[in-house]
């Protein structure tokens, strides 16, 4: 989520180069796990500890997950990008900092790690492993929601990287952070993300009939702030 990885153009260097196609999956699938474990991990914990108050919980839930991220796109960000995200990873192959063979290996990847960060947060609080969310998350204005937050989300990579990549970790943890509060979905903007938490009848938890309209408003989200700021940041040639 941090850095563009391999460019199309075989011609160009790409940044990722010293580290190997298994070692960027091995990447992307641990820190699209911890980002899963903590989601779900401090949901549970919030809930058990604020004892009703869910404004409380939701707090909690939204401090660890913007601290969490600074941290594993730190770790993870000159390894494989650290995209954790199908939105994002969308966005750079059309961008075409990755190659689309390697975006589908991301992609399928990042899945897989979200599913199994959300086993483990049951298991280390002694959840049933196997659930299914019971929360339905629906109408318009969550689908704009997640639109909106998956738009800024991608802006905030992309004007980071174009401006100041070496805050980009700090940039996306706070953006999150900002979207727990001010969109009406709390900032899902993530389709691995949505899938992974339609598996946890938790505080965080999203149903099964709620995700499809988060994941579509993902992807729309995605492909907007790749027009919108593809436009707004790119570089004019010198006069």
């Amino acid at each position: 989520m941090t850095t563009p990885t391999v460019a199309a153009d075989a011609s160009l260097e790409p940044p990722l180069a010293p580290f190997d196609v298994g070692r960027r999956l091995a990447a992307e699938f641990t820190g699209t796990a911890f980002l899963l474990m903590i989601v779900i991990g401090s949901g549970i914990m919030g809930e058990r500890l604020a004892g009703g108050n869910v404004a409380i919980a939701l707090l909690g839930n939204t401090l660890a997950t913007g601290a969490g991220l600074v941290v594993l796109i730190t770790i993870f960000g000159p390894l494989s990008g650290a995209h954790f995200n199908p939105a994002v990873t969308l966005a750079f192959a059309l961008r075409r900092e990755i190659g689309w063979l390697l975006a589908g290996a991301y992609l399928a990847i990042q899945v897989i790690g979200a599913v199994l960060g959300v086993w483990a947060a049951h298991a280390m609080f002694a959840e049933p492993i196997l659930q299914v969310s019971t929360k339905l998350r629906d109408g318009p204005a969550q689908g704009f929601a997640e639109f909106i937050a998956t738009f800024g989300l991608v802006g905030t990579i992309f004007g980071s990287l174009r401006f100041r990549p070496d805050a980009t970790p700090w940039m996306v943890g706070l953006y999150i952070a900002a979207a727990y509060w001010f969109t009406a979905s709390t900032s899902f903007a993530n389709p691995a993300v949505t899938i992974a938490r339609s598996l946890s009848n938790t505080f965080a938890g999203i149903a099964p009939s709620s995700a499809p309209l988060f994941i579509g408003a993902q992807l729309v989200g995605a492909l907007a702030a790749v027009g919108v700021f593809g436009w707004l940041l790119k570089e004019e040639p010198s006069p």
